[in-house]
């Protein structure tokens, strides 16, 4: 079946949706997402969205933070556009409702701290902003007429105007995005949605990795899409890997916020001594996201333990239960009483600092297509995300690509679309052997955590490639031999950005912010204080 829609969305987190109601008033607003519209790494974000709030603070430290989080790889002038806009759109979300915490018998915002902030800055709601951000959000939509939102569908492929069998590369000047191929996982149908603009808004691929903060649905589907269709791709090797994830075996992809080393919270080995000093003399607990998961990291594989531990049980009891309400809640569910006692904790991929290049307003390199939140690479987080940026930037970009959409809509309305086929199933059979499908997926996600994780070196990379090359060989022959699935899709898509992370890695002979090897331990700004950038060439597409 072809619908057709004036705007489609793919993602239904803070990025997808904040633009999703800016839209409305100009056209059918289309937007898709492969779960429930709530299953979205905005959901799941503890600790708060960072701006410029306290009467000690300002934009030049909020960006000399940002920057030095960012390894030297920031563009300044990214940096200073978000966060000078910051303000203007936490108060656009209370607009809509949300109602951030303040401090007590006060108006004026409770403001946290986060590792590498140096100041309070974090507004927030208890430790679940994303969560009430989320609400509101799909709140609005719901209010919405010209807002349809399409749950339980699949991107399987970007639709580009080379695709069709009438173009002529010569007829235009830039490659162009006419929509998506989307799977109907309840029928096992494929439509085709057209649209003069797509925006892709599909969140990180944090589930390439064994351990992972993220929600099932982060498998990079924007980034391998977005790579398919010709678009360029950069810094995939700068992975942040969260550096405190609840450790237990009955708990999945739950963070332990970094808010709580910003109230105190000490870091223990396991024979419960802190040892931050020992990596970071200055900032311990509160150095970058980058430092802290190394440490961490180089004290297991010396201790031959599983977990290090997180320790704010010295601070009152009260005071955790208030400001932590849902960490509380939740490690109490697992017999753990963080106001008593240490909490166990590991690192695990958290968020991709790299993704679709964009200009200053969301949009790629071909026409009609956008993308936003963490699936774009603007340049603001450069090879390290300081923390509480994201929905920041979220927000931000979702509003300068909706004011680039309204200049050039009526113009990309106007053109004619080619004539677009059905998706072909080519004599497709039903994929009956699911084992085909999690067996590679099991293998991919524990070849990156071993090979490509949070300390590399070269042998590990090459090891990792030559590995992967005939899982994607093999995937990519079941492609047209077997009837597509979301499972199938997911794997195809961690395959690719797998391959692209390792690709990005081995370009960087240097260690930087999320990237570190072992054979280019320091930092070589002569050569390489730039952008790593892949395309598929147009040969491959």
């Amino acid at each position: 079946m072809q619908f057709k829609t004036d705007f489609l969305i793919i993602g239904s987190g803070i990025a997808g949706l904040c633009l999703a109601i800016k839209l409305a008033p100009l056209g059918h607003v289309t937007v898709v997402t492969k779960k429930a519209a709530s299953d979205t790494a905005t959901s799941l974000a503890q600790g708060g969205i960072a701006c410029v709030f306290g009467s000690d603070d300002n934009f030049d430290l909020h960006q000399q933070d940002t920057q030095r989080a960012g390894d030297g790889l920031c563009h300044e002038d990214i940096v200073e556009m978000i966060v000078s806009q910051a303000p203007d759109h936490i108060r656009e979300l209370e607009r809509l409702g949300l109602e951030f915490n303040r401090e007590p018998n006060s108006d004026m915002l409770d403001l946290g701290k986060e590792g590498e902030h140096s100041r309070r800055r974090i507004v927030h709601v208890g430790d679940y902003t994303g969560r009430s951000v989320q609400k509101v959000l799909m709140d609005s939509v719901g209010s919405l007429p010209s807002v349809k939102v399409f749950e339980d569908y699949v991107a399987v492929d970007l639709i580009i105007e080379s695709m069709i069998k009438s173009y002529s590369p010569s007829s235009i000047k830039k490659e162009r995005c006419l929509g998506a191929y989307l799977l109907e996982v309840a029928t096992g149908e494929i439509h085709t949605f057209l649209a003069p603009i797509t925006v892709l808004a599909t969140g990180g691929s944090g589930k390439v990795y064994l351990y992972t903060s993220n929600p099932d649905v982060a498998t990079g589907d924007g980034v391998a899409a977005a790579y398919r269709a010709g678009a360029r791709i950069a810094n995939l090797e700068f992975v942040q890997f969260h550096p405190t994830c609840l450790y237990h075996p009955k708990a999945k992809n739950f963070l332990i916020s970094e808010a709580l080393r910003g109230e105190g919270a000490r870091l223990l080995d396991p024979e419960y001594r802190p040892f931050m000093e020992k990596y970071d003399a200055k900032q311990k607990e509160l150095s970058g996201r980058d430092i802290v998961a190394r440490a961490i990291d180089t004290e297991l594989k010396n201790s031959g333990k599983d977990c290090v531990y997180l320790d704010i049980s010295y601070r009152s009891a009260d005071f955790v239960r208030e400001r932590f309400p849902n960490i509380y809640e939740t490690c109490l569910g697992f017999g753990i009483d963080i106001t008593k006692e240490p909490i166990p904790v590991v690192p695990a991929a958290h968020y991709m600092c790299g993704g679709v290049v964009t200009d200053s307003y969301g949009e790629t390199d071909l026409g009609g297509l956008f993308a936003s939140g963490e699936a774009a690479c603007t340049g603001l987080h450069g090879a390290n995300r300081l923390a509480s940026n994201s929905l920041l930037e979220a927000l931000v970009m979702s509003h300068r690509a909706f004011l680039k959409i309204s200049e050039v809509f009526s113009d990309l309305k106007k053109k004619l679309f080619p004539p677009v086929p059905p998706w072909e199933t080519r004599g497709a059979v039903d994929l009956k052997e699911a084992i085909l499908v999690s067996h590679n997926w099991d293998v991919i996600r524990r070849l990156m955590w071993n090979y490509v994780g949070i300390v590399r070196s070269t042998k590990r990379l090459k090891l990792a490639r030559q590995s992967l090359s005939p899982i994607l060989k093999e995937i990519q022959q079941h492609y047209w031999e077997y009837i597509l699935t979301r499972d199938f899709i997911e794997l195809r898509n961690l395959a690719q950005v797998a391959e692209l992370i390792i690709i990005s890695a081995s370009k960087r002979k240097e260690s930087r912010g999320g990237h570190y090897t072992i054979d280019y331990p320091y930092k070589d700004d002569w050569n390489w204080r730039r952008d790593t950038i892949v395309q598929k060439c147009q040969k491959e597409r």
